[in-house]
């Protein structure tokens, strides 16, 4: 990683700390274990106290933010009943989604009953949803949450976490996805890895995008292939 890039990410992590209550009680904690550690050199008596306790605060961030991480991958899926988020599940029956003329696979998708084009990328950690269809099928960022950095062709912005509450496309059905609200992104919604990873498995077919969940559930609605 050059200077030049760490600068950016450096700058927009500094620039999401207002965002993030996260952040800002991580910068208190760090704050205070300062001011603990200036006390015990005086021996001003709490001062070791004060240190302490600004290191049970990070340890709490640092658990935090490695249980949100997890929710990433399924593999690692061990947040949801200590963070009180919603349970990720994608179900329903296979669903074959057609190349585009553009060499890309792109479906028509409902996100909290408001349709919308998703780009299926497999080199996307994250479902991202642009900020106007954020609004309209009514995301909000999560509080507390922690910012992602993502790399645009405008440069590093931070995105705010979310979750979906429904989205739908062909016979498949996902709820309690974990998103991200994605400024800067203009019109584009991508479908990311913490979906597809969530799928018994994926793979293309005559050309095709096949996709096939976990435990098929009688079909959801009729994939029209005229219609993506």
């Amino acid at each position: 990683m050059d200077l030049h890039t760490l600068w950016a990410h450096l700058t927009a992590i500094v620039a999401a700390i207002p965002q993030s209550g996260l952040l800002l009680i991580a910068l208190a904690a760090m704050i205070l274990g300062w001011a603990g550690s200036m006390m015990k050199r005086r021996r001003i008596p709490l001062g070791r106290l004060v240190g302490s306790l600004s290191t049970i605060v990070l340890a709490g961030v640092l658990v935090t933010v490695v249980l949100q991480l997890s929710r990433f991958d399924p593999r690692f899926e061990v947040a949801v009943p200590e963070l009180g988020l919603p349970a990720q599940v994608v179900e329903g029956g296979e669903t074959r989604v057609p190349l585009a003329p553009d060499g890309h696979y792109w479906l028509r998708a409902e996100i909290n009953g408001i349709p919308a084009d998703f780009l299926v990328d497999t080199g996307a950690t994250l479902t991202a949803v642009n900020a106007d269809l954020a609004t309209e099928a009514g995301l909000e960022a999560r509080r507390g949450g922690i910012p992602i950095q993502l790399n645009t062709a405008n440069g590093t912005i931070a995105a705010q976490l979310s979750s979906i509450e429904e989205l739908r496309f062909g016979n498949v059905a996902a709820s309690g996805l974990d998103a991200v609200i994605a400024p800067n992104l203009g019109k584009t919604n991508v479908i990311g890895m913490n979906l597809l990873s969530r799928l018994k498995g994926w793979r293309v077919e005559e050309g095709d995008l096949v996709l096939e969940p976990n435990d098929p559930q009688p079909a959801l609605e009729t994939a029209d292939r005229e219609g993506w």
